[in-house]
Formats: C-alpha cells, sequence, structure tokens
C-alpha cells in the first residue's frame, strides 16, 4: 500500500498520535484525515477489496510502528453485520463504497436481568465518516445497509496485528427491547474483569 493519498493519511496520522495524547482530539482530527482520503477511493489495491463469504471480512492495511494506531479495510456482502459490541480503542469510520447501517444500544438492569435498549440508528453512504471514543458507551452493531458490496476504513487506536480485532466485548447474548425502565449501566466501570473476545 504506497498509494500517495495513503502515504500522505499516515504521515498525518504519524504526526498527530506523536504530539497528541486526548483520545476525543485524536478522533476529532483523524476523522477530517479520513474524510479526505475517501475523496481518492482508488487508493485501496483490489486485495483490501475481497469479501468473506459467510462474514464480513478484515483486512489489517497498516499499523503504526508502536501500535498507536491501526488501519482496516472492513469488506460487507449484503446481510452481512458485525455482533453487538464495543471498542478497545477510539474507533473512526470513513465508507469507501456502499453503504452502513449503524445501530447503537444502551445497556440497561432492572434487579437481576440486563437487556440492550435500541437508542439510535444511523445510515452512511460513500464519504461519510463518524467516530466513537470509549469510554463512553460505545455498544453499537454495523452491517451493510444496501444489497451490493460495502467496503469501510476504520481507523483504530489500538494495534490490531497483536489484538486481531478492534472488538473489546459482545453483547449478542443480551436481549434487544425498547424497554428504558430499568437503570443505564456503565458496563466499563462495574465489569473489572471484562471479557475479551
Amino acid at each position: 500500500m504506497r498509494a500517495a493519498p495513503f502515504d500522505t493519511f499516515t504521515q498525518r496520522m504519524d504526526a498527530l498520535v506523536g504530539r497528541e495524547s486526548r483520545p476525543h482530539r485524536i478522533a476529532e482530527v483523524t476523522s477530517l484525515h479520513l474524510a479526505e482520503l475517501l475523496r481518492t477511493p482508488e487508493f485501496l489495491e483490489e486485495r483490501f477489496r475481497e469479501p468473506g463469504e459467510d462474514t464480513y471480512r478484515q483486512h489489517l492495511i497498516h499499523v503504526h510502528p508502536e501500535g498507536r494506531y491501526s488501519v482496516v479495510a472492513l469488506v460487507w456482502l449484503p446481510g452481512q453485520a458485525t455482533p453487538i459490541h464495543d471498542h478497545r480503542s477510539w474507533c473512526i469510520v470513513g465508507v469507501l463504497a456502499g453503504g452502513e447501517r449503524e445501530e447503537r444500544f444502551t445497556l440497561r438492569e432492572r434487579s437481576d436481568e440486563r437487556w440492550l435498549q435500541p437508542r439510535e440508528e444511523a445510515r452512511y453512504g460513500p464519504g461519510d465518516v463518524c467516530l466513537l471514543v470509549p469510554p463512553d458507551e460505545d455498544i453499537h452493531r454495523v452491517s451493510n445497509a444496501g444489497d451490493g458490496l460495502t467496503i469501510s476504513l476504520h481507523v483504530y487506536g489500538a494495534d490490531i496485528a497483536r489484538w486481531g480485532s478492534s472488538i473489546n466485548r459482545t453483547f449478542d447474548e443480551l436481549m434487544i427491547r425498547d424497554d428504558g425502565d430499568g437503570m443505564p449501566v456503565s458496563w466499563r466501570a462495574q465489569d473489572s474483569g471484562v471479557t475479551v473476545d
């Protein structure tokens, strides 16, 4: 991956993570850099555009030499989706082709019962960028929003080569229901032994 637009992007990212430590500020500036990169979609080589058959496919494109950030292409066929999950680090997503649907959830609890309450839904098309910064409650699910191939770029503040995934924890075992009677739960504060999937 030595296309000039991507080289420019990684140089800007290297400078950013070298001078800035605040996750929200890194995410904000990264979203601007990613939006600019998406204006030249031809930078992404064909080998990073290949889908998986049974599930979305992750292509690791670049990792900062010290693991301060990673760039990943996710490729989705119609009907493919992530599990419901949160993230290890800040995450900036930009759609290169097709469209994504994002569903965000709130974890709620009453007595000994926990469930996910739908919070909001968004759709993103080519050139659109969104961001998540833990420990804000960032539970979501992402899926292909159309009937064709979708490709999105994800920039994570973690070494994905080391971890294998940006997913911190999955929540697919919980029921989804539009019930706001329970208390919102900050799982990061309460679960000292967070399961890493």
